[in-house]
Parts: structure tokens; sequence; C-alpha cells
């Protein structure tokens, strides 16, 4: 992989990673924009203990472009795009409208191909290799920012999910905050260490559901799985056998494995549903350790925490989505209509031949 960094021309962070070592990337960004403005401010409310980022400027952020419009191609000619090159393998750069930014943190776009028309599932295992290589290279380096102290990488695909800009692409978030989802994972993690005397729940989660009847699918160094209380229709949370904290934790042996394993998965998501439906919607989402203190976690450090990433969808079935209504944003207790053992057993049945 080569790692080329340079400035768009208001100045956000833009890094190309090449699979060939000779690629040349010095096309400069010739669009006259002026330097980015951003109202990120992050707001924690008393009662929840959780944290709201406030960015009103991103009501003017761009909203499903024509095709020929598209702000992650390639530049070509005078069609000039976030991109100044005419080409690209997978690119990196700071979003125009970040959610989060200055002293609240850090939003980056991830480009996965130049190719309009793909989808993460359409690329090679080379290319998704790459793509790992970049989460990698880009969560070691916001882990060192001072107002950063957690690292999420994810891909919001389909209209659905209320994608705006129709290129296979992802987002990294830079947290100034521990989240409250990982919190959660934290807090079990200490209580069930204290219970048993020293345990891990995630090493103890894994052993029990290889052991069951809802795993999807299992290389030598991964192994993927519909947990057994999946909050969506459709869900599977994908695990290195091995326990990391977090992507810089992984071997070369478990690299080497990914792409064949995760894009076997998102393969296997556009089948759900059968023949002549469109592409299946849905979140994929690494969770990894913070970077920051754990001392509201008791007993707890980083290396007791496991790398995952759960995928799922928001259909249910065929033309119908799951939403959350009442019970599940209001209360945050989630209803799922299908069970997980049957999920699984859909997901074993659609593998690609």
């Amino acid at each position: 992989m080569k790692k080329t960094s340079t400035r768009l021309a208001d100045g956000r962070e833009l890094v190309y990673y090449d699979l060939r070592d000779d690629t040349v990337r010095d096309a400069v960004d010739r669009r006259p924009l002026e330097r980015t403005v951003t109202t990120s401010e992050v707001r924690r409310d008393p009662l929840l203990g959780d944290s709201v980022a406030i960015a009103s400027h991103r009501q003017g952020r761009t909203y499903h472009p024509p095709a020929d419009e598209c702000p992650l191609c390639p530049s070509q000619g005078e069609r000039l795009s976030e991109i100044p090159d005419s080409s690209y393998d997978v690119v990196v750069f700071e979003n125009r409208f970040p959610s989060l930014a200055g002293d609240s943190g850090r939003c980056e776009v991830v480009c996965f191909t130049s190719d309009h028309n793909a989808s993460f599932a359409d690329l090679s295992d080379e290319q998704a290799r790459l793509v790992l290589d970049a989460w990698t290279d880009r969560t070691a380096e916001l882990s060192h920012l001072p107002s950063v102290e957690q690292v999420f990488c994810f891909e919001n695909r389909g209209a659905e999910i209320g994608v705006t800009l129709g290129h296979p692409h992802g987002q990294i978030y830079a947290y100034p905050f521990t989240t409250p989802r990982t919190a959660l994972m934290l807090r079990s993690l200490a209580a069930h260490k204290d219970a048993t005397g020293g345990e891990n729940l995630f090493d103890a989660v894994l052993d029990e559901e290889m052991a069951g009847e809802r795993v999807v699918l299992e290389g030598e160094h991964w192994v993927a799985f519909v947990p057994y209380a999946a909050h969506w229709p459709y869900e599977v949370h994908l695990y290195p056998k091995r326990r990391v904290p977090d992507l810089l934790g992984l071997d070369e042996a478990a690299r080497t494995e990914f792409p064949k394993v995760y894009l076997e998965l998102l393969r296997r998501f556009d089948r759900i549903f059968g023949e002549g439906e469109p592409p299946t919607p849905y979140i994929a989402a690494w969770h990894q350790a913070p970077f920051g203190q754990l001392e509201d976690f008791e007993g707890v450090t980083r290396d007791d925490f496991a790398l995952h990433l759960e995928l799922f969808t928001i259909r249910r079935t065929s033309g119908k989505l799951k939403f959350l209504a009442g019970s599940e944003s209001g209360m945050n207790v989630f209803i799922n209509d299908v069970p997980p053992e049957r999920a699984a057993e859909r997901l074993r049945e659609v593998a690609s031949s």
C-alpha cells in the first residue's frame, strides 16, 4: 500500500491509498473553494448522560446529485469533484459538512472505489484488503489527535438508510468521548469480569455462539453469527477469533482472510430477499475500544474489549422496512419480527456459488 497525503482547495486533508507503490498523486484541487466553516457543538444530556452533536451547517450538504455531478467520482476535465485526480483506488478526506470538527472531533469520508456504479460487495479481495488497511491507518492517525477518544469506521448503504450520495463510500467518526453503545458494552464487561472472577464476556459470548445454531459462516480466523438477542431483522456480528481491541491489533493472517469472509457476507445480504429485489440497504459498523482512559469501568482495560463488526439491514421482508416506532425510539426496547435462528438459517441458504 502506498499512502499520499495532500490538501484540498479549502485546506481539508485528502489521503490516497494505492495498490501500486509507483503511483504518483500530484493533481491539484482547482476549485475556487473558501475555507470550510463549521458550527459543530457537542452537548451532554444531563438526564441520559449521553451526548448530542449540534451541526446546523449540515443542512446545506449535497443531497442526491445526478451521477454526472457526483462529488465522490474522480475529477474529469473541467468536471471537478472532491477528488482532484482522474482515478483512484481508495481515498479518504475530511468531510466538507462534518458532524464533528475541531475540539468536537473529526469526520472523514472513505471512498472504496472510483467506480460509481459498484458496491463494496463488488470489490476484489485485493481492493477490500486496501480498504481494511485504510481503515486501520486512519484509526491510528486519528487516535493521536488530542480531541479524539474513540474512532468509528462505518458504511451506510442505500437510500432507505438515509444515504444522500450513491457512490460506494463509508465514513469515519472520531469522537471526543466514549460513545453510549460502547459504554454499555464496557459496563457489561466490567460487571461480568467482577461476577466471574475475571472471565471475559466477549470470549464467553463468542464461545457460546460458535457452539450454537446461529453461525452464518466461519473461516480460520473470523466467524460471523446472528446474535442471540438480535435487534434487527437480519443482523450479523463478525469477530476475529483472536480477541484484539481494535483494527491495529489484527495480525497478518486475519487481515489476509478478512476480504474473503466479509465480501461473502455482503453478497449473501444481497440475496436475502430473493432474485429481482433491489440491493439490500445496510449499516456496517466497526466497534473498537476507546483510546481514552477507562476509569469509569472499574477493572477493565482496552485489551479486554473485542474488535468486531456489526452488519444489519432495516429491511424485514420484501418491500417492507423495519421502522423504529414507539417502543424502539421512545424506550430503546427493540421488537424483532425475524427470529435470529431463522435469520441465520436464511443467510446460510443464500451462500454464493
